[in-house]
């Protein structure tokens, strides 16, 4: 079996940094101090066990740097740093070479590249890397990626229809979230290992369930200590009943004090020079819409440094029901 590998060597550069995405501005992601981090994801998948097939990839970090210990072949070629462009041409190689299965490392837009070429053709499955990652084309987690490529190449896998989810990232970053439906790609599916793509959908209920959340995290709130907001309609609920919603981020991660807002859209380096004058701090976050993660997807800025430097025991995690279930 031939699988087809690529990987978008900026992908997630953005979200560290809070710039809520990499399209188009790489430059400034690495000006605030961004590090590539699709490569090591794509190491962690990829070197955790020997796939029996055979990898059709693209040179350096764009793919064999991450497949030294497999059985591979570079067919795709490229000059300088890779763009959009060298991940659809080496997609079109692929099918030209016939794969049965494209394996990508990326995020939304990674994963948008990849299905504008390859649509229903051969599945696709994604090891994730990006900032946001929508789209229900990715693995949980770069080893249950590889776990996926092991039961296709077994012939052990269902395949499904996944959602392309295509986000606005100029909007999202002025804290609107536009998502459409890109297409439907075909992916091997294994219930626990993969991202679900069913949206949450918003109901009088479910905002009755946010107001209801909200007053209890007022009633906890201690005066002296900070308090940091993620990303989400649930935390910022908590902002409003503080009068604080003209001021906090939808998408963004902020931070509040004795009931003022104390940093705004904060990156990860933000956030740890605040913590470092604050020793009394507590974590407010919130399973993301569509997605379900707490962490990871959306939120980068809350690294496990981040985690770390509050303490596991002091991240509060909200939720209504209905994203409980």
């Amino acid at each position: 079996m031939k699988i087809g590998f690529l990987i978008n060597p900026i992908a997630g550069m953005g979200g560290s940094v809070g710039l809520k995405g990499t399209d188009g501005l790489v430059d400034e992601a690495v000006n605030r101090g961004a590090q590539p981090i699709a490569l090591a994801r794509a190491k962690k998948s990829m070197q955790e066990r020997d796939i029996d097939a055979t990898i059709l990839t693209c040179a350096g970090e764009m793919g064999e740097a991450a497949v030294l210990n497999q059985n591979y072949e570079v067919v795709y070629s490229f000059d300088g740093q890779s763009t959009n462009e060298d991940t659809k041409n080496a997609c079109a190689l692929f099918l030209e070479q016939g794969v049965e299965l494209l394996l990508f490392c990326g995020g939304d837009g990674t994963a948008r590249d990849v299905y504008s070429v390859v649509g229903k053709e051969i599945p696709i499955l994604g090891i994730p890397a990006g900032v946001k990652m929508h789209s229900a084309v990715f693995a949980i987690s770069p080893k249950s990626a590889t776990k996926l490529v092991e039961l296709f190449v077994a012939g052990n896998t269902e395949l499904r229809d996944a959602e392309i989810m295509d986000t606005d990232e100029d909007a999202y970053r002025r804290n609107e979230l536009r998502m459409t439906v890109f297409g439907y790609a075909r992916m091997p599916y294994e219930p626990v290992l993969v991202q679900q793509g069913k949206s949450l959908f918003q109901s009088v209920s479910e905002e009755r369930a946010k107001e209801e959340i909200a007053k209890f995290a007022s009633e906890f709130m201690i005066p002296e200590e900070l308090y940091i907001l993620g990303a989400g309609t649930t935390t910022h609920k908590i902002a409003e009943l503080l009068g604080l919603g003209e001021e906090k981020t939808l998408l963004g991660v902020d931070a509040v004090k004795n009931g003022k807002l104390v940093g705004k859209d904060l990156n990860e380096q933000e956030l740890l020079q605040l913590l470092e004058h604050e020793p009394r701090a507590r974590l407010l976050v919130s399973p993301i819409g569509a997605q379900g993660f707490v962490f990871g997807r959306g939120n980068q800025q809350l690294s496990a440094e981040v985690i770390e430097k509050v303490g596991v025991e002091n991240v509060i995690a909200l939720a209504t029901p209905q994203k409980l279930q």
